[in-house]
């Protein structure tokens, strides 16, 4: 490997992997959780 790498003449070209990465995620929150979160919003 070369000690230093000249980034700026890289090719650049989107993630072949990011559409396999995106997928929906349910989680189950209390009440506690979702009011302490929108107290936070209203903070703001």
């Amino acid at each position: 490997m070369k000690p230093e790498y000249n980034l700026a003449n890289m090719k650049s070209r989107p993630n072949p992997f990011a559409k396999q990465l995106k997928q929906k995620v349910t989680l189950p929150l209390g009440i506690d959780v979702r009011e302490y979160f929108a107290d936070k919003a209203r903070e703001k």
